[in-house]
């Protein structure tokens, strides 16, 4: 037994220990629950009684050598591992990998960044908004099927309904409440509609929409305005049409479609082979909806337009899926680091 104790005494003096891995290996082969010392108290009982305080004080003797050469050890390794990391900082360390802007927060700060250059400031408000600014300021009759629950999610407060906003119009009508013309302003944000969700559609997306108010306005300048967004968006060669349509709040109102990008125009499942993609709604603001703001529609005009984000963004990275968008893939995220 003696003989024992010896022999391990001996290997712990002769350990040598160079990284923590080495340290931790140490103390179990000593000092763990399987290790040699723990063995040594399990043979104790081996050992004849008139002995046995001599072998175990031998036995906890070992133990302490083990602890004390565990603790210097330890010391030592980290000493080790310092003098690593100083030798490291001497040396070419790999570029940090960094995130990037997701690509709507990319396509909305292109958005704002044109229509500021022509004067366009920009306006938030929230996104859940009562009756009056989400639909009766923005002249929607009650038997409009906008208000519909198949289209907007409606939230019970009480005795009163509100809305999950279902456009950025609603931000407009505070504007005119609060502001006299000239009103040159962009609203975006994020919307709800309750749509089934597909490659085109979204039960949540995001907008910009845009307004301007000051005397003399006309669909003229609409569409002057929306060519020369078209093109600084999309290049020189983008070109718009504008279709006859159909919105409470403006009079006359027109679908815009740019030409699409991801086709070249030739057409694909995405523009459905018309080689054209709607990416807004526009008009003449309705004098309706100006008198409700309590502005003068004798004395001014004014047009309104509203695009999503997310297919200006299919247009300028030829993305065909909107789900995409809000999926959350690293590999996709990953491709717009450029774009920080």
């Amino acid at each position: 037994m003696i003989e024992q104790i010896q022999k391990i005494e001996e290997e712990i003096a002769a350990f040598k220990v160079n990284d923590a891995s080495e340290v931790e290996k140490f103390r179990i082969h000593f000092l763990g629950s399987k290790g040699l010392i723990k063995g040594l108290y399990a043979l104790l009982r081996e050992v004849p009684n008139e002995k046995k305080k001599e072998i175990g004080q031998k036995i906890n003797d070992l133990r302490a050598t083990a602890e004390t050469k565990l603790n210097s050890v330890k010391k030592s390794s980290k000493t080790n591992v310092h003098k690593k990391l100083e030798e490291d900082l001497s040396k070419p360390v790999e570029e940090n990998s960094l995130g990037s802007h997701h690509p709507l927060s990319i396509i909305k700060r292109e958005i704002v960044d044109i229509f500021n250059k022509i004067g366009f400031s920009i306006s938030e408000g929230p996104e859940i908004e009562d009756d009056w600014h989400n639909f009766s300021a923005l002249n929607f009759p009650p038997e409009h099927p906008a208000r519909d629950m198949q289209d907007t999610f409606f939230i019970q407060k009480g005795e009163d309904e509100i809305a999950l906003r279902t456009h950025t119009s609603s931000v407009q009508v505070r504007v005119m409440e609060n502001n006299q013309p000239p009103i040159r302003t962009i609203s975006p944000g994020r919307v709800y509609r309750n749509e089934a969700i597909s490659a085109r559609a979204h039960c949540f997306f995001h907008q910009v929409e845009g307004l301007y108010i000051d005397e003399d306005v006309s669909f003229a300048d609409l569409k002057q305005t929306l060519l020369y967004f078209a093109k600084e968006m999309f290049g020189e060669k983008a070109e718009i049409r504008l279709r006859p349509s159909y919105f409470p709040f403006t009079e006359p109102s027109a679908e815009v479609d740019v030409s699409c990008t991801i086709c070249n125009s030739k057409g694909c499942n995405v523009c459905k082979y018309t080689g054209w993609l709607e990416i807004l709604g526009c008009g003449m603001v309705d004098p309706n909806v100006l008198e409700s703001s309590n502005i003068d529609s004798k004395k001014y005009s004014g047009f309104a337009f509203g695009m999503g984000i997310e297919r200006i963004a299919q247009l300028k990275y030829k993305v065909n899926d909107l789900r995409i968008y809000s999926e959350n893939d690293i590999r996709f995220l990953n491709q717009f680091k450029s774009e920080l």
